[in-house]
């Protein structure tokens, strides 16, 4: 009978060990992911509709803290720049140091040095800007248009200003990789900026962080339910054993 009991105390024992360490393994998880993305990124909140549709006013994105020199074409930044009211603002990079951009071709297609880029996160479809312009954007300068071309107030307003309406990479705080809130997900790299020099950048490892908190969610939650299943089922087993009678098959 003894050793029957040391029986059931030891699954008991074994469960409230591994409980224990799902749910130390679940906290080390969660607490590291979010830790993680705190240190790589910083929420904004979008202030104009400049940007729709792909975020609107009021939308909470998540940002990832990069250098300057890190962004590529058809990335979303954030920037803060004097000449533009030295706020945060969120627009798109079409251009970078030594390239031409110019408006519109004849099916009204924004161009880099000449090639024709297609645009599918535009507001207005086939339509990349309501006013023709040419910019030469200076080495070290970004030349930036919001998504709703027919509103926003961007780099074309600033055609007059030095550097023709561009701004130093140094000016970008973050490039955005998220819609938080609403949670839209992710935001895609433009694919039509991959052939040019340079390429598109490389999404951040916000995935890989959302992993480590959902894993971390599950293994705390996992371990705290299995612990109590596992000692009932240890209290079940040493009761069915004390009702068996000695020598019972």
């Amino acid at each position: 009978m003894s050793g029957t009991g040391s029986t059931g105390d030891g699954h008991g024992r074994l469960g409230s060990r591994m409980s224990g360490l799902a749910v130390a393994v679940g906290c080390v998880l969660f607490l590291a992911g979010f830790a993680w993305a705190a240190v790589v990124y910083k929420p904004y909140t979008v202030p104009t509709e400049s940007m729709t549709p792909t975020v609107h006013a009021g939308d909470r994105v998540l940002a990832e803290r990069v250098d300057g020199g890190e962004v590529r074409r058809g990335d979303v930044v954030v920037f803060k720049d004097p000449a533009w009211g030295d706020m945060p603002m969120v627009k798109r990079v079409v251009g970078i140091g030594g390239d031409t951009i110019a408006c519109c071709e004849k099916n009204g297609r924004l161009t880099v040095n000449g090639k024709p880029i297609e645009e599918p996160y535009l507001q207005t479809k086939g339509l990349a800007s309501v006013n023709n312009f040419t910019a030469d954007v200076p080495q070290g300068q970004l030349f930036l248009l919001g998504d709703a071309r027919s509103g926003s107030l961007d780099s074309r307003v600033h055609l007059d200003d030095p550097g023709q309406g561009s701004v130093p990479r140094s000016a970008v705080e973050a490039r955005v990789d998220a819609i938080a809130w609403p949670t839209d997900g992710m935001i895609g790299r433009p694919q039509a900026f991959a052939v040019l020099p340079g390429g598109v950048s490389t999404p951040g490892p916000l995935k890989l962080q959302l992993v480590a908190v959902v894993a971390g969610v599950v293994l705390i939650f996992g371990g705290s339910v299995y612990g109590p299943v596992a000692a009932r089922s240890a209290r079940r087993r040493r009761g069915q054993e004390r009702r068996t009678p000695v020598g019972a098959h």
